[in-house]
Parts: C-alpha cells; sequence; structure tokens
C-alpha cells in the first residue's frame, strides 16, 4: 500500500479487478463472430423482387445496432475499478470535520406519504457524525402544510430518537425501517426500545390521521408561526415562498434528551404561480442550494429522495475519506452511492434492483473517470455544484465554510425566502453555468456529465453495508413509466449541446463517453429489438428463412455469438446475486422495456425536437394497495388496464405462439421438414419470447384478479396475430 500527501498513507485505496483474461478472450471472439454475421447477411442479400429482401435487410440493420452497442456496453465491462475507504485514519487525522447540508426532495404528500419522508429525514438527522455540523433540508415542492406538520413532529421525536440510535448503534436508522423488525437486543436495551417505538407508533398515527382527513387541525396549528405561511389561498402551484428553520443548531436551547446539540432542520417550500416553470427537481435543488448557502454554507451536500433512507450511518465518513486525501481528494467534484431498495422480491419481478448497474457498469465507470450522478445518495463539493471548474495547478481543500452566527433565525428565514421567489433566477446563470441543469427529465444525468467536463472526477463508492435504501415500484405500468422518463431524459442529453460524444470530446475520457452514450441510446434500441420480435416470427408463418440452414457453415457465427452471450448473461447475474429466476425475469423486463417503454421515450423526444411537445416530470408513485402488494409479494405482474404500453406487449406475446403454431403446420404438411434446418433460429426466437410471455397468456386466459389483462386487450392482440396470416410479404 502506497502513501498520500506528505507520507501519509491514503485515506482510500482503490483496486482493478483482476484474472480478466477469458473476458478478454470472450469479447474477441463474440467480436468476431458478429463480423461475420454481418459479413453473411451482405454477401446473401435476396435479390429484387425475392421474397424477405427487406426483412433480410432490416434484420441486417438490426444486428448492426446490436453489435455497435454491444460493444458500448463492454466499455463498462473492461476496467472495472473497487473502492474501500479507511475511517479510522480520518478520524485519527482530522478532528475538525466540515458541514454537511443534507437535502431532502419531496414534491406530492398524496404519491409520497409523510410518514415515508420523515423517516428519511430521521435516518440522515442521526448520522454517526458532530450534530453541530449537520444540518437537513426539505425541499416541499408540493407547498403542504401537512407534510410541514411531519416535518414539526419529526423535529420532536429527534430529541428521543438521535440519541437512543447513537447509544445502541443502531441500524438502520430509519424508525420506520428499524421498528419493522422485532427486538432481537439485549434486555437491558427493551425498555428503552419500547418506549421509543411508543413514542414513534404516536408519531406515526398523529401523522397519518392528519395527512388521511387531508386538513390540520387548528389546535396543531397554534403550536408553531410556521402555519402562518397557509393562513390565506396558498396551493400546491401558487403560494408564496416558505421557508422554516424549525430547529437552529446555533441555538443553545436547540437540544436532545442526553443534552446535545441538535442538527439544524430547515423546512423550504419555494415560491410557485401557475404562469412560471419551475425546472421540476432541478429547480428545487437550486433553491437547496441558494438557501443553504444562507444559513449553514456546509463544505459538503448530501442529496436523497425522499424515499432513499440511509441504512449506514458512517457513509459521510466514507465519502470524506475520497474528499480529505491528501494526495487524490482534490480531484473528486461528487461520491456516488449505488442505489438500493428494501422491497425487492426474491426473484426481481420487475428487474428493479439494478443490479447489473450497481455492481457491474457503476464500477466500469469508474475505471474510466468516475460514475454518472443518478440524483440520491450523491455527496457533492459545493464548489462543483455551483459550476466552479478544477484547476489541478491550484488544491481545493474542503475546509469549513463561513457560516453567520449573528443573525437571528427570523432574519435568516427572510433572507433565504428572497432567494427561492419565482423571480430570483431571471438573467442569471442558475440551471445553466450554475447549480443543476434545467431543460431535461434527468437533470442529475446531464449535471453530473457537466461536472466530469468542467475536469472534475467523480468517485463510486459501494459500501459492503449499503448506504441507501428506498422503495422500488411495485408495478408494470409504474416501470414502464419510470424507465420511459429515464430513456427520454438521456436520449435528450444527446442530441443536446451537453452530448458526451461532442461536448464531452477531449473533456472525458473515450471510454466514460462510450459509457455515458450506452444510456443515452437505451430509447433507439426499442427499434431493433421490435425489428427482431416482430419480423423472424411473421417470415417463419409464411415459410420463409431469414437466417442459414444449421448445415451452413454461416450458421455457426450465429449459434455462438447467441449461445455465448446468453451463457455469459446468466453467469454474470449469478456472480453479482441474481437467482436463475431472476435472471429470467430480467430478461423479460429487458424486453418489455424496449417493446412498451422506450418506443414512447422515442417518439416524444421526436416531438420536442421539432417543439411540438415540452418535457415534463412524471413522480413515480410510492404507495400501493393492499390487494397489489400482496401480488407483488406473490411475484405475480400487474397488469390491470387496456392501456397502450399493455396492448404492444400483449401482441407481441401473442403473435409468437401464433405464428409458431402456424408456421410448424406448414413446415410439417407443406414444406416438409428437411425446411426445418432454415427455419431453426426463427423456431428459437418465437419459442424463447413465447416462454419469456408466460405471464402474459396467464393474465389473459387464467387470472381472474384485477390485475389481470381485460379482454379488450386480448382481443385486439390476437387480430393483430391472425392479421400476419394474411399479410402480403416481399
Amino acid at each position: 500500500m502506497g502513501v498520500s500527501g506528505k507520507g501519509k498513507l491514503p485515506l482510500f485505496e482503490t483496486k482493478v479487478r483482476e484474472g480478466r483474461t477469458w473476458y478478454k478472450l470472450y469479447v474477441l471472439s463474440v467480436l468476431l463472430g458478429i463480423c461475420l454475421i454481418l459479413v453473411h447477411r451482405a454477401l446473401h442479400i435476396p435479390a429484387n423482387g425475392e421474397k424477405g429482401r427487406w426483412a433480410w435487410i432490416g434484420l441486417s440493420m438490426a444486428e448492426i445496432w446490436f453489435g455497435f452497442y454491444w460493444i458500448l456496453t463492454q466499455s463498462t465491462r473492461w476496467n472495472p475499478v473497487y473502492r474501500r475507504t479507511f475511517k479510522d485514519r480520518l478520524s485519527t487525522r482530522y478532528k475538525d470535520l466540515p458541514g454537511v447540508d443534507i437535502y431532502v426532495c419531496t414534491a406530492d404528500p398524496k404519491i409520497e406519504p409523510p410518514i415515508m419522508v420523515i423517516s428519511t429525514v430521521l435516518s440522515v438527522m442521526a448520522y454517526e457524525y458532530p450534530t453541530e455540523k449537520l444540518s437537513v433540508y426539505l425541499s416541499d415542492d408540493g407547498g403542504s402544510d401537512i407534510t410541514f406538520y411531519a416535518f414539526l413532529e419529526a423535529s420532536r421525536f429527534a430529541k428521543a430518537w438521535i440519541p437512543f440510535c447513537k447509544k445502541f448503534k443502531i441500524e438502520p436508522r430509519s424508525p420506520a425501517a428499524y421498528f419493522k423488525e422485532s427486538y432481537s437486543g439485549p434486555d437491558d436495551k427493551l425498555v428503552e426500545w419500547m418506549e421509543i417505538k411508543r413514542l414513534y407508533e404516536g408519531m406515526e398515527r398523529s401523522i397519518n390521521s392528519v395527512a388521511n382527513s387531508g386538513v390540520v387541525p387548528d389546535d396543531i396549528r397554534k403550536q408553531h408561526k410556521g402555519f402562518s405561511e397557509w393562513n390565506g389561498n396558498a396551493t400546491r402551484s401558487d403560494h408564496q415562498p416558505i421557508v422554516q428553520i424549525l430547529v437552529d443548531g446555533r441555538d443553545e436551547g436547540a437540544r436532545d434528551n442526553e443534552g446535545h446539540v441538535l442538527p439544524t432542520l430547515v423546512y423550504m417550500a419555494r415560491e410557485k404561480r401557475p404562469h412560471r416553470h419551475h425546472n421540476f427537481k432541478a429547480g428545487a435543488m437550486n433553491s437547496l442550494l441558494r438557501v443553504s448557502s444562507e444559513i449553514s454554507n456546509g463544505a459538503l451536500i448530501l442529496n436523497v429522495d425522499c424515499d432513499m433512507y440511509s441504512n449506514n450511518s458512517e457513509t459521510i465518513k466514507d465519502a470524506l475519506c475520497f474528499f480529505m486525501d491528501e494526495e487524490k481528494g482534490h480531484e473528486f467534484a461528487f461520491v456516488q452511492l449505488p442505489q438500493h431498495y428494501n422491497n425487492i422480491t426474491k426473484n426481481d419481478l420487475y428487474g428493479n434492483s439494478l443490479l447489473a448497474i450497481s455492481e457491474i457498469d457503476f464500477h466500469g465507470l469508474d475505471g474510466h473517470g468516475g460514475p454518472l450522478y443518478i440524483g440520491t445518495g450523491c455527496y457533492h463539493r459545493r464548489e462543483s455544484l455551483l459550476g466552479k471548474k478544477y484547476d489541478k495547478t491550484h488544491k481545493l481543500e474542503l475546509v469549513e465554510k463561513e457560516r453567520d452566527y449573528k443573525s437571528t433565525a427570523s432574519a435568516l428565514e427572510e433572507r433565504a425566502k428572497n432567494l427561492v421567489t419565482c423571480t430570483f433566477e431571471d438573467n442569471t446563470q442558475w440551471g445553466n453555468k450554475v447549480g443543476l441543469k434545467y431543460g431535461c427529465p434527468v437533470e442529475d444525468v446531464i449535471t453530473g456529465l457537466s461536472i466530469q467536463c468542467n475536469g472534475w472526477k467523480s468517485v463510486y463508492f459501494n459500501p459492503q453495508r449499503r448506504g441507501f435504501l428506498g422503495v422500488a415500484p411495485v408495478t408494470l405500468e409504474q416501470i414502464l413509466i419510470q424507465h420511459k422518463r429515464w430513456s427520454e431524459g438521456n436520449l435528450q442529453i444527446l442530441l443536446s449541446r451537453y452530448s458526451p460524444v461532442s461536448y464531452g470530446r477531449n473533456k472525458i475520457t473515450l471510454g466514460l463517453q462510450m459509457c455515458y452514450s450506452i444510456y443515452c441510446l437505451w430509447a433507439p434500441c426499442s427499434i431493433p429489438t421490435l425489428c427482431y420480435a416482430i419480423i423472424p416470427p411473421i417470415y417463419f408463418l409464411h415459410g420463409i428463412s431469414l437466417f442459414p440452414d444449421v448445415s451452413d457453415s454461416w450458421f455457426l457465427p450465429f449459434a455462438y455469438v447467441i449461445t455465448v452471450t446468453s451463457i455469459y448473461s446468466l453467469l454474470e447475474c449469478l456472480e453479482i446475486g441474481y437467482t436463475p429466476k431472476g435472471w429470467w425475469n430480467e430478461q423479460r423486463i429487458w424486453l418489455y422495456k424496449r417493446l412498451a417503454s422506450y418506443p414512447f421515450a422515442l417518439f416524444d423526444t421526436a416531438l420536442k425536437q421539432i417543439g411540438i411537445a415540452k418535457s415534463a416530470f412524471v413522480i413515480t408513485a410510492k404507495v400501493a394497495s393492499d390487494e397489489v402488494l400482496k401480488r407483488y409479494e406473490k411475484e405475480v405482474i400487474e397488469f390491470g388496464s387496456a392501456s397502450l404500453p399493455f396492448v404492444i406487449i400483449a401482441t407481441v406475446a401473442v403473435l409468437s405462439p401464433v405464428c409458431f403454431i402456424m408456421g410448424l403446420v406448414r413446415l410439417l404438411f407443406v414444406q416438409g421438414v428437411r425446411s426445418m434446418g432454415s427455419m431453426l433460429v426463427q423456431v428459437i426466437i418465437c419459442s424463447v419470447v413465447s416462454l419469456i410471455n408466460l405471464p402474459v397468456y396467464e393474465a389473459i386466459l387464467v387470472r381472474q384478479d384485477a390485475g389481470r389483462l381485460p379482454t379488450s386487450v386480448a382481443l385486439i392482440s390476437l387480430t393483430v396475430s391472425l392479421f400476419a396470416y394474411v399479410l402480403p410479404l416481399n
């Protein structure tokens, strides 16, 4: 192990994965197979007028795309690195640690329940870190007095919760997550545990009661001056700026039940007016940047989604090991932790765990200069978010920022309100060169890219104990909506002036440009996938071969690439924690996203490019009915509506077995069994698509619950499939 700075041991180490020879042989062999496939396509194009010519060309274009995209995906696997921190060295070396401002963003108390929001807030208030250096900010884009009430209750409960967490070193420090498990500690802790649980359940009942009624009672309104902000005609989309300091960490009276200083706690609802665009989450984050600069001015910023509670109370110190390392620390703009969820089923029904991204992709990105900023679970250097460029000639240390200890809380509130009005950003660089970028549904990714293009590096840290846990969508519709927003936003980045291809040239490494392009090209992947899911079955139905015969030597590259990449995918997924069934579920969701989510992202992006539509931000629901949750826990896919995405999925699902059966009949009784060799690949495609869609057939034919597919969807899909039989082919 090397040393850092002036003979000091480093605060972190980086390890490169070894034993990559077999992987590199795999890549070279598959690449050769892809080239041979494309050569075959070019040499055997059907003549003009011959049936299958256009289908052949279409599949050729799809295979060119798949080959190109596969090469891109290997960029994340070529040079993965793994980080380890040494928090003991940090504690020994630094006694005065920098201030940390923590941002929690919420937008709708109906979709994001207040009790869930404040559990996240309480989890980050209880970090193993000097409380006088912690400041927690809640941005409420719903402008809800109910959320404010929940926040007020959290500030009171924190007086008992924080000392309890630190006394017994409990994990996780979200009370909702912690008390979900039965007690298993020592007897001397039981009495205190029961008392804290009683306090939490009382708070939970009070908050849920107010949330369900939709009205904060008058007797509660009298408990805090902040409720006066809702005395007028304030609505979610039309209200004045609101900033309330519920706990002032500078105040000697702001102490917990053990007499220790409480973290500063601030509620913010930026001004909203119907005629003013508020720039979604990016606008909220920029408002928090300005408000926190006025109140606490922490050198380090952590932002988390309101459902993404802290599961590891040590991650601030982990992040500081990177930022405060004497040799490398000045290079880093942000430290990104993975996005994990606490409600994943055993076999990951909807592919929610994103393990391939967190366990493979981001380690590979880190090897090329740093991961993407994904909008939650990320520690930022304040200067980098404010647009400062990296200067290798000047080491910018992470030092304590100047904080106003003279002004009263009321004075700070009034000054902060002026920073979050609708007009404050007019004629400024906010949203452009300063703060998070505007104009893109994935403001986090485009902001992280611009920071890296400013010369900074980022770090991916994947601790053994997961840093944050959130709530994953529990219905297929929510998954498709979420990925539509992600893929649409990423494609918009590619088409914007911040494209990693053009804007990133000579600013970030080629490998990092390729890695970004993987996500930017999610949406265009829908077209070749649709081609491969539809064309081979239809042409098999009509007895037209689109692939080489089994006896032909050109069959070998097709067989090799399909077999080897499938086996590699399975082994890779098993290595990172998937079950075999989980891998199969991942393949299904991969197909559904490309069939029924990415095409809409592609279409909407095209409309935006020609000025017909504008960007929108759809919040993923964090709540579901009991019946939906029961089906999710049983790993039963939730359909339930006749929406267009489900019509597409059902149509492709029904098309394959219809084409397979009718094509097999033709093969056996018209063309003869000898023709099977030239049709084998198409038979395999029909079979795999049919097997992967077994839940669709069950939802159409067997299930009677509310999550089944409506009869109308079944009729549409069957009609379209039968139409394929009479479709004239060229």
